[in-house]
């Protein structure tokens, strides 16, 4: 199977996930959602503005 090239793994492990969720007001799930739609760099930053927001 083929990969794309240029394309960056914005997925989170379960720790990763674990850490933002237990550092904002985010469940694992959504961190891990946060990533891939905003990327791995931002979604700590995504996290802290979600419930923040609504």
């Amino acid at each position: 199977m083929a990969t794309k090239q240029g394309k960056k793994d914005n997925r989170l492990s379960d720790k990763e996930a674990l850490d933002i969720a237990e550092t904002t007001d985010v469940s694992p799930g959504q961190a891990k959602e946060l990533a891939e739609k905003h990327g791995k760099d931002k979604a700590r930053e995504e996290a802290r503005n979600f419930k923040a927001e609504g």
